[in-house]
């Protein structure tokens, strides 16, 4: 390891009083030594910024990090609610809790995540499909089992390959760096006010034991920790998404320049989007997260050392979901649009009435599901001679999340109400005001209410790592070659991920509204479900929705599927889940690693340097066994809504393989004893998606008039490869105190973008483009739906399907498939600025991180017409800002924390699968907290997140275009902390 340069800290303290012992009085010696003393003794806070500053300052490449205060201690409930603190993180949140990260612009999947240097498993489950994602839950993970956390913003050859963004390494205690006995237990209760319905105070317990014993040759170490959260969220959504138009196009939905019943009707070279429909969602979450760490050390001499070590952690997850919605057919009727540019431009709705008379829904869903995560690891660390260091590590992981029981990981059963005439939403306050209007006149009535279509979805994913890996190091002391590092590295991972959906397609309606007991629909008050929206107390308001029973719906559905001796799911005539997969793939990789780098000093010259040349060659093998489901027909079961009935699987076996040589450079010089300036070079990589990866095509069961839309993987896929710039200085003028300021850039080649292409799949007739729906239409003179369907239900039988043999052509699906494409640069700045007032016990940071790059989304650009490919973008690129005040002395700590971080685009595709944008807002949160010490070892402390009950946002191409607002509300935590 590199020297130091001199600063006060206890050994430039200890060396002075040594040198001048003899030349003082002992009145100065005294004074000297309690100095001294209190050097030593700085803890709580500002010790943990000086373990973070002396990371920081001491890195080869650029690094930052977070230090527990103590151990057990972290500054933050949440492990990815401290990492946003540092300069370049932001994070993703769920359910109001931090979730994963993005660094420097590049999101979750672009980060890896190791827990004491090993790579780490994941398994994330989706709604609606089968699983992509390689990125961490912070969630899964409480942050009083951990020690510190590293961020390697820039490329090392001895790093774990896979982040572009970072490499996030995760730290915990080992017992023979602690003191002979640690031991620390935490209590606290946790009130969270988003909830409604769960209890208003949950507990949440912690405790860490460490002893070390046989002349400190043994050491054991136990974390556990456990606790209980329930929280909720509401609001407003679009949940099908946008319908995108050119102006004075004929399309569905559109509205034509001269139409006197829209004020600023969207005119020609205008571009705007039409709402598919409008929702609100009401959730409630109870989470149970069990931790524990248990790690053995056995050090029988002073140049060998053995680490066993075991982690397990869980997250039990109960959600209960209802929703009211209304879907739209393209039927608009009056309205008025945002003022448009005369040259072209996105105009957006303002007020919006759609004439679609249908049916309000009602929707509810219940579901649990468990994430599991278990570590088994052993590290042997041997000095077989002064100048030779080895490790070798070994480390088996497992991921694997899925369903509790039989109703999956997510499902709806739709109530409806089938009275509704017309729709309208004013779309100018962060939640639209939405309002009925109703068949002769009537309202909501329980006694009109029944249930329509059910999905009930079971995702699972599993994730097994088996990593392992031989270091070492060779002092060289050779002139300016200091030490060469070396190692080889072997990987096995094997991610399954399956999906599987028992769907009912009778959103027609399912029995009469006397077969549903009207207790079932519970009238809720929208302005109090939304108070944290005005709107929602606006007269333009409908001021009430129906939240469903779910286990009622059930037991209703199950009476008349009996009655009838129907079959309604893979349970019989019970509701359930199916774990027949209809999406289940495996994806392996083989990662073959090797690494060699050199270490140069001159700690002699003027300004001391230190210079790091390495090189990583890796070896990545992909294959990609699994089933895809085979279709056989398309059934017209709704209005505008047409299914593909799945009739078998079929196997699926493709392999992929790349090389990467990935160098690094490291540079740094001591221009004064306190401004050190870097610079590096390096290359990263990144895996693409387990989605993007998978071979053969899979579709969306849900079809429209113009046919279908689905997925193609591309297992040739090569990964993402970033040729990253760094330039830094660092100026570090004071006790605790230090100023930095960084360029970063990284060109990043390989990008995966997305293109569009064309085919029949399964040769599927479609019902309702073929001779037989032509001379439907010509017979009644109308192509309204539901006169069309129920017509050729007369002739054909109900539900009509598609016949190739009397001539109904193949439905064309338009497949979204992966391809390497694309070329992008990504640059900024990072500031940072952290400042501790004497001994006053007053300190702060503050940073800013700037992202920018040449991949921006085109608002203007449809993507539609032929020959229209679909746009590249980056996702996740977004300026932060961070500020941090606190207090910390004479027992008392206090801290106030803000985190902003500015609007970026999340996606670009929105609900319906149409290519439109997905921007988050920009957002920021306060959060406080404080602690007294009552004694020297008991204290108590409060925190609150989120104190202002700040709300989120998201729109597509113009703010008035909705996708999602939610309130997630404040959580507030008291407790007490014993240490020994």
């Amino acid at each position: 390891m590199k020297n130091k340069t001199f600063r006060k800290d206890r050994l430039a303290v200890t060396i002075s009083l040594a040198m001048g012992a003899s030349m003082m009085s002992p009145a100065v010696l005294q004074a000297q030594e309690d100095a001294a003393l209190e050097e030593i003794t700085v803890t709580g806070i500002r010790a943990s910024l000086d373990r973070a500053m002396d990371i920081k300052r001491d890195a080869q490449g650029v690094v930052d990090a977070i230090s527990a205060e103590d151990i057990g201690k972290m500054p933050d409930t949440n492990l990815a609610e401290s990492l946003q603190r540092i300069t370049g993180v932001s994070i993703d949140r769920r359910n109001g809790e931090g979730s994963r990260v993005t660094v420097r612009g590049f999101g979750p999947d672009y980060n890896v995540v190791t827990l004491n240097g090993r790579q780490m498993p994941a398994a994330n489950i989706e709604a609606t499909s089968a699983s992509a994602s390689r990125s961490y839950d912070f969630a899964n993970l409480a942050a009083e089992g951990v020690s510190g956390v590293e961020i390697y913003k820039t490329g090392q050859a001895k790093l774990t390959s896979g982040g572009i963004g970072s490499v996030i390494n995760i730290r915990t205690a080992r017992p023979l760096e602690q003191d002979d006995m640690v031991l620390n237990l935490s209590a606290k209760t946790i009130h969270d006010t988003s909830t409604t319905e769960g209890d208003s105070l949950t507990p949440e317990f912690s405790g860490i034991f460490s002893t070390k014993f046989a002349d400190d040759t043994i050491g054991v170490s136990v974390a556990t920790s456990f606790s209980e959260r329930h929280s909720g969220s509401a609001g407003a959504e679009t949940p099908s998404g946008w319908y995108t138009i050119p102006g004075g196009q004929g399309d569905w939905g559109s509205i034509m320049p001269d139409n006197p019943n829209f004020e600023n009707a969207p005119q020609e070279g205008d571009i705007y989007s039409v709402p598919r429909g409008v929702g609100f969602a009401f959730n409630e979450v109870q989470r149970e997260r069990t931790n524990a760490q248990l790690t053995l050390q056995w050090a029988p001499r002073d140049d060998f050392e053995a680490t066993l070590d075991y982690t397990y952690a869980e997250q039990d997850v109960e959600q209960q979901s209802n929703a009211m919605g209304a879907w739209f057919n393209g039927v608009p009727v009056s309205g008025s649009f945002t003022q448009g540019s005369g040259n072209g431009g996105v105009v957006a709705p303002i007020v919006y009435t759609d004439a679609t008379g249908a049916d309000v829904t009602f929707n509810a869903g219940a579901w649990g599901s468990v994430n599991e995560n278990k570590s088994v690891g052993l590290n042997l660390a041997w000095n077989p001679t002064d100048k030779l260091s080895l490790e070798f590590d070994y480390h088996n992981s497992t991921a694997e999340n899925g369903a509790k029981d039989g109703r999956g990981t997510n499902n709806t059963i739709a109530g409806v109400q089938y009275n509704r005439a017309a729709t309208t939403v004013d779309y100018s306050t962060d939640v639209p005001t939405v309002s009925f209007d109703f068949i002769n006149g009537q309202g909501f009535d329980p006694a009109q209410m029944l249930t329509s279509g059910t999905s009930f979805r079971n995702s699972y994913m599993k994730h097994e790592i088996e990593q392992t890996r031989f270091d070492g190091t060779f002092e060289v002391e050779a002139g300016p070659v200091k030490s060469i590092d070396f190692g080889v590295g072997y990987t096995d991972s094997a991610n399954r991920s399956a999906f599987a959906n028992a769907q009912r397609d009778t959103w027609g309606g399912y029995g009469s509204p006397a077969d549903y007991d009207d207790s079932l629909f519970v009238r809720e008050s929208m302005a109090s479900a939304l108070d944290e929206f005005g709107s929602a107390s606006s007269s333009d308001m409908t001021p009430y929705y129906y939240a469903a029973d779910f286990q009622g719906m059930i037991d209703a559905i199950s009476a008349i599927a009996a009655a009838n001796g129907e079959t309604i799911s893979p349970c019989g005539t019970v509701l359930c889940a199916s774990s027949d997969w209809q999406v289940d793939r495996t994806l392996y990789e083989e990662q073959m690693a090797a690494y060699s780098q050199v270490n140069f000093a001159w700690e002699d010259a003027a300004m001391p340097m230190h210079l790091a040349v390495g090189l990583r060659y890796e070896d990545t093998e992909v294959t990609n066994p699994g089933t895809l489901p085979i279709y056989d027909r398309i059934e017209w079961a709704g209005d505008n809504e047409f299914v593909a009935v799945a009739n078998g699987s079929q196997p699926i076996n493709f392999k992929g393989a790349y090389d990467n040589l990935l160098p690094n450079i490291d540079f740094d010089i001591s221009l004064t004893e306190d401004v050190v300036a870097r610079a590096s070079f390096s290359k990263t990589m990144t895996r693409p998606t387990y989605d993007n990866l998978q071979g053969g095509a899979t579709i969306n069961q849900l079809l429209r008039f113009n046919g279908g839309t689905g997925n193609l993987g591309n297992p040739g896929l090569l990964p993402y490869e970033s040729t990253n710039f760094d330039l830094s200085g660092e100026w570090y003028y004071g006790e605790s105190s230090y100023l930095s300021v960084g360029f970063y850039n990284k060109d990043v080649e390989n990008f995966i973008g997305t293109t569009s292409v064309e085919q029949t799949l399964f040769d599927l007739a479609h019902p309702a483009q073929g001779p037989r729906y032509d001379a439907a239409v010509a017979a009644l003179g109308t192509d309204d739906p539901a006169q069309v369907r129920a017509y050729m239900e007369s002739l054909y039988g109900a539900p009509v399907v598609g016949d190739a043999a009397e001539g109904d052509p193949s439905a064309v699906f338009t497949l979204i498939t992966p391809v390497n494409e694309k070329t992008a640069e990504i640059h900024g700045f990072e500031v940072a600025l952290q400042h501790v007032f004497g001994d006053s016990g007053f300190g702060g940071q503050v940073n800013y991180t700037t992202v920018d790059g040449d991949v921006n989304y085109d608002n203007t650009n449809t993507n539609k017409g032929e020959g229209v490919e679909n746009q590249f973008v980056l996702f996740g690129l977004s300026d932060s800002f961070n500020l941090v005040g606190f207090y910390d002395k004479n027992g008392i700590q206090a801290r106030v924390a803000y985190n902003w971080r500015d609007k970026f685009l999340t996606s670009s595709f929105d609900g319906a699968g149409e290519r439109n944008p997905i921007y988050t807002e920009a957002y920021g949160q306060w959060d406080i907290s404080a602690s007294y010490d009552i004694q020297d070892n008991f204290s108590v402390f409060m925190e609150g997140i989120n104190v202002t009950n700040e709300t989120t946002r998201a729109h597509g191409r113009h703010e008035n275009m909705l996708i999602a607002a939610f309130q997630n509300g404040a959580r507030y935590n008291l407790g007490v902390r014993y240490s020994f």
